[in-house]
Order: structure tokens, then C-alpha cells, then sequence
């Protein structure tokens, strides 16, 4: 029987941008057209280009060459391109959508700026100059250390035009997280802000910033956008947005060479150095506009807004899937429970977004209030609910299906990462959608799910692997090339190992239960996290969990559940035993956790993703690497001081 909620019709399958493009190919049947993806990847991303109307300066020879091996693909050979040309420029030129809204951005105290495709040229442009008259030339690293202000996105867009490299840090790191990332990209230049709003007050940003660059030689000159007008330190590197912005609205694009860097994202490592993942101009944008566009059907227009920071992958993502597309994108400075819970649905009401990206954990958090907070808006704008970022269960999943989307509205459960520009996995809306899992491997991305012998598995937990390259491919580490092959490559010949487990079942749906570097081996039997922590969840008094194994004399390792609970009327100690009965009645005895702890919170980065290796590292007493990414470093301690006299 089939575990699916949303059904598409005949007629919702046939108006998609997806159908349209399996039809180019001659295929009406998802199942057959993935496999037609991955038997030719040449001819598929080609035809991928073609349907998302990438303008080329100078046209590619060959679509992927691999003379380098399958690590170190070429794709599209001797093509000229630069993403802000497609992003911004062709659009701006087009007399039929220049004066439609490009950039919509909301503050923390719900003040709004919009930007048409030629307002924000003309913008993009004043700023391109003002950096060439500063100094930054082509191949140049700017770190960018912003908050979501429209800035942010100019900035990026003019350090591309010219030519140049950007590379985002989160607007939440503190500085020595901030200088990691400048030094190991040896930037030239930052971009901050002097402040931002969140929640109603100011954070001050530039004492972040300065400490960062004290730290930071290769820093020549810190361009600050006056957001908060608060009094900052001003040193003699400091040049204010303002007076590089010139008046000047014509800028000729620089015409790169496709496969030329635009970007270097880092992500949190688990030794304390980030890896700096290396993005071209025909690589991240062009994977992250396939996804928005064909994938989730962003189409000229439409709004997409995801709710993120540009120091995570979702955002440059945001950037370049709306507009690539021809569609709005709105930013947001906020948080969206802030003044009231309802603050997130009443953006989708008053800017009539049509794409809404969220992460479970903002769901966990609001499902079991007032339902008037949902339902006192107008949520009808919309054609599609995004989540990424971390596992869903099942009962905050059927809230959000139920209460928002009404039944009609698909989720698209979506998972990939930084090192893919976009996802694997998603829910295409030319097939069922069920809750929690994936639908499907997205097109291009040639998926299997591997036992330890490399074999392919199904039914079971497996290590999701990769057995072709795609467009958007990590262009390996930045000066780090040993370490991604040793991250991704070592395991398995010629065959990308992302660090996902993986179940894919007889009805074709696939469902990650985890990171592997987080999977519990108990008395022989791999488990992951999420598989345990989804029971916990399912009771009452219970928001959320997290899951570790500890090392065990009999089994090997033993799980241990750290949960944060609701305001509940039995002592913590009645309550723990509760709640082991619950696991064990759920899971049996044999691999059920016997020890429950219960927390304030679970430790998490700013788009809410638990990070488990904090939680274990913590209570084991170790060194966890790099947390920097974290929003609530308080909570760790809590956890040590838990785990103080755990034998390991």
C-alpha cells in the first residue's frame, strides 16, 4: 500500500517545467527519464542549460570533459559565462520583466525595500565600479560577513561582474570563526555591516569584524554598510558603503571563463579547520537554478523566499534559483517568530510568496500553539513548501501538510549540501509525495546506496553514494585538493561517498536516518539517529531529540537520548523513566536507549540543524572540531557537565 499523501494530477504534472523537459526527451514517466539522465550525462545537462535559457559570451565545445578523472570534471570546455549576467543583466535588458520586482527585502521591524531587475542592475553596476576604484580586480577574494540585507546580495553580484571571488561567512560567527575563513581563503577584502536587527535589538557586527581582521594580514581594506547607524570603531582600512557607491550605472560585465571560481563556501569540518568548497560560475548557480526552476518549478515572477543565512549554502542558493529563474527573491532580517509566531506566514501573505523554504525544526517549534497563527493569513499565494537542512518525522511533517498546505500544497523534502551546489534528493511534483522520505533522486545525480562491500542495498541502511560527477561539483577543497579526495573519494573506486545513510524502499522513496559519521553500531546493528530520535518525538511532552552512541563493553556502543521537553507536570526523574518505557516498548529492549537526559536545548547551527557530534564530543569530553556554525554554544557545557564520569 503506498505511503503517499500528495497525488498530482494529470493535468498538475503536464503544466510543470520538469514535464516539460522530460518531454523534450520523449519520456512521460519520471522512473525512465532519471534513468535517461544518468546513462547520458552529456546530453542531459546540456539540454539542462538550454531549458533554463543560460546566455553563454562564447559557446561551449564539449559539455563535460573528464581527462582528469571522474574528482575533477570540466564541464562545459571553453564556454564563457558570468552568473551575473544571467542572474541580473539579461533580465534587466528584457523590456517584458526589467521593471518586475527582483529583490524583495524585509527588516527585523518589518520596513520593506524592493528592487525591480533594473533597479538592482543599476545598483549592482555603482557598486562594481566602486570596487574597481578600490582596488579589487579579477580573482580577488572578498569575504563577506553580512547579515541579509539587499547589500549583501549587490555585493555579491557586483564582486561576479568584475570578475572577482566571493566568499560568505555567517552573519552569526564570532570572529575567531570569521578569520578562519578569511585566512584560509587569504581574502583581500571584506564586506560587514555595522549592525543588525534581530528580535528588536541591535547586533553590533563590526566589533566582530575588527577583531577578525586584527587577526587577518592579507586584509587590505573592510567595506562596512551603515545598517544599525550605531557608533563603531572606524580604522584606517574602513571605507563605508556609501563612498565606494558611485553614481556611474554602466558596467561592462567581465566575460569569464565558465569553469572560472565564483565562490568559496566553507563548511564546518570535524577537525577545526572549515573546508572551502570551490565554486564556478557555470557550476553552483546553474545546479541551484535546475533545482528551483525545473525541480520545484520556480518559474519567471513567482517568489521564492528561504528562510536562511548567506553563510549557508540555501542562500547564495536563493540568490541564484530565484533569479536565474526570472523569479523575486525576498530576504528577510529577522527571525520568523518574532513579534509573534505568526510572523513567517504573514511575510508569505503580504509579499504573496509562491515558494517558501523552512526547516523542521521551525514547524517542531510552533505546531502545538494557537492554531489562529497560521490560519489568520492568506497562505493561498503559495505553490510549494521547501525543507532542507535536517530530517523531518512524521507528526510535524502531516501538521505542516495538514494546517498549511491544506492537503494541496506539496512539501519538497530536499537534501544535498555545500560540496553539491543543490540537492540529490528531492520530492518531484510529477510523482506522489509522502511524508518524511524523498520521492526521488533528482535528475543528473546518479545515486546508489552501498553496504560495506559496495554493493547496492535496498530495504536497509546503506552509505549514500555518487557514481557520476554533475554539474555543480565541488571544484574540490580551496588549496585542499588531498583532503576532499580523502573526504569524498577513499572509500569506494571512482565513487563519491557523501556521509549519508540511506533507506530506499520497494515503492521507490528514499529516507536518510542520518550522517554515517553519526550512525550507532548496538549489539551489530547500524542505526541511525534519526530513526531513534523520531520515537522520542512521537510523545507528548517531547519537542525534540537528539541521539548519540557512547562506547559500550557488551554491545560496542549504547545509545543515549538527550531530549528537550514541554512545561509538564512530572519530575525530571519520573519523567526519564517514562520515556526509556516509551523506547523500549517502540524499539525493544536490545537497542531502545536506557539513559535519557533531559535539556534546555539541543545544540544547533543557525538553520537549525542538530549537531550530534556536539552533543557526543561534549559528553564524551573530547575535542569537537570546529563548532563554530553553532547559534547556542551554552547549551555544550550543559551536556559535559552531564556526561562528567561516563566511561569512554
Amino acid at each position: 500500500m503506498t505511503k503517499a499523501v500528495w497525488n498530482p494530477s494529470n493535468d498538475y504534472i503536464k503544466n510543470t517545467r520538469l514535464y516539460e523537459l522530460m518531454q523534450q526527451s520523449g519520456y512521460s514517466n519520471y522512473d525512465d527519464y532519471y534513468k535517461h539522465t544518468i546513462k547520458d550525462i552529456s546530453s542531459f545537462w546540456d539540454q539542462a542549460v538550454k531549458a533554463l535559457d543560460i546566455q553563454w559570451y562564447q559557446d561551449y565545445d564539449e559539455v563535460v570533459n573528464l581527462d582528469k578523472g571522474i574528482m575533477y570534471p570540466e564541464w562545459f570546455v571553453n564556454g564563457k559565462m558570468n552568473v551575473a549576467h544571467n542572474a541580473l543583466d539579461k533580465w534587466a535588458s528584457d523590456s517584458s520583466i526589467k521593471n518586475e520586482n527582483a529583490l524583495i527585502w524585509e527588516s527585523d521591524d518589518g520596513s520593506v525595500v524592493k528592487y525591480t531587475f533594473k533597479e538592482l542592475q543599476d545598483e549592482v553596476n555603482r557598486i562594481a565600479n566602486g570596487l574597481v576604484n578600490l582596488g579589487v580586480q579579477e580573482n580577488d577574494i572578498v569575504t563577506i560577513y553580512m547579515p541579509m540585507l539587499p547589500e549583501t546580495v549587490i555585493g555579491m553580484l557586483a564582486i561576479s561582474k568584475i570578475g572577482a571571488i566571493f566568499s560568505p561567512a555567517f552573519s552569526g560567527y564570532k570572529s575567531e570563526a570569521v578569520a578562519k575563513r578569511i585566512n584560509a581563503a587569504e581574502a583581500k577584502f571584506l564586506l560587514t555591516a555595522d549592525g543588525f536587527y534581530r528580535r528588536g535589538k541591535v547586533v553590533n557586527l563590526k566589533n566582530e569584524a575588527d577583531q577578525a581582521v586584527a587577526s587577518s594580514p592579507s586584509i587590505e581594506n573592510v567595506i562596512v554598510v551603515r545598517r544599525s547607524h550605531e557608533e563603531v570603531n572606524w580604522t584606517d582600512q574602513d571605507v563605508s558603503w556609501d563612498e565606494i557607491r558611485t553614481k556611474e550605472t554602466s558596467f561592462e560585465t567581465k566575460q569569464t571563463n565558465g569553469n572560472d571560481p565564483f565562490m568559496i563556501i566553507y563548511t564546518s569540518g570535524t577537525t577545526g579547520k572549515p573546508k572551502g568548497a570551490l565554486h564556478t560560475h557555470n557550476g553552483f548557480p546553474l545546479k541551484s537554478a535546475f533545482d528551483a526552476g525545473i525541480c520545484m518549478d520556480v518559474c519567471k515572477r513567482d517568489t521564492l523566499f528561504w528562510y536562511t543565512d548567506m553563510g549557508w549554502m540555501m542562500g547564495p542558493f536563493l540568490v541564484y534559483g530565484g533569479l536565474i529563474n526570472g523569479a523575486s527573491i525576498l530576504m528577510f532580517e529577522g527571525t520568523p517568530d518574532y513579534p509573534t509566531p505568526s510572523r513567517i506566514w504573514e511575510i508569505v501573505d503580504r509579499h504573496k510568496v509562491t515558494h517558501l523554504g523552512i526547516s523542521p525544526t521551525l514547524i517542531r517549534s510552533i505546531m502545538n500553539l494557537d492554531e489562529s497563527y497560521v490560519t489568520k493569513n492568506d497562505l493561498s499565494s503559495l505553490k510549494m513548501i521547501g525543507s532542507t537542512g535536517e530530517p523531518w518525522n512524521e507528526e510535524p511533517w502531516l501538521w505542516l501538510f495538514d494546517k498549511v498546505c491544506k492537503r494541496k500544497v506539496p512539501i519538497f523534502n530536499y537534501s544535498g549540501g555545500t560540496e553539491i551546489s543543490g540537492g540529490i534528493f528531492g520530492n518531484v511534483l510529477v510523482k506522489p509525495i509522502a511524508p518524511v522520505s524523498f520521492n526521488a533522486a533528482l535528475p543528473g545525480m546518479d545515486v546508489d546506496v552501498y553496504d560495506d562491500e559496495g554493493q547496492s542495498v535496498k530495504n536497509e541502511v546503506g552509505e549514500l553514494v555518487l557514481k557520476q560527477p554533475w554539474v555543480g561539483m565541488t571544484n574540490g577543497f580551496y588549496k585542499e585538493n588531498e583532503r576532499y579526495e580523502n573526504t569524498y573519494w577513499n572509500r569506494y573506486k571512482e565513487t563519491w561517498v557523501h556521509g549519508d545513510w540511506v533507506v530506499l524502499d520497494d515503492e521507490g522513496f528514499y529516507t536518510i536516518t542520518g550522517r554515517s559519521d553519526d550512525t550507532l553500531n548496538v549489539a551489530g546493528k547500524r542505526l541511525g539517529p534519526a530513526e531513534l530520535e523520531s520515537i522520542f518525538v512521537e510523545h507528548d511532552d517531547v519537542v525534540e531529540a537528539g541521539v548519540i552512541g557512547v562506547p559500550d563493553e557488551v554491545k560496542g556502543e549504547k545509545p543515549i537520548a538527550f531530549v528537550v521537553v514541554k512545561d509538564q507536570p512530572l519530575d525530571e526523574e519520573e519523567l526519564t523513566q517514562v520515556l526509556v518505557d516509551h523506547a523500549i516498548q517502540r524499539l525493544g529492549k536490545a537497542i531502545a536507549p536506557r539513559t535519557v537526559h533531559i535539556v534546555e536545548d539541543l545544540p544547533k547551527t543557525r538553520n537549525a540543524k542538530v549537531m550530534r557530534r556536539a552533543i557526543k564530543s561534549a559528553y564524551l569530553d573530547k575535542d569537537a572540531g570546529d563548532l563554530s556554525a553553532l547559534e547556542n554554544p551554552d547549551v555544550v557545557e550543559q551536556i559535559r557537565q552531564l556526561g562528567k564520569g561516563v566511561k569512554n
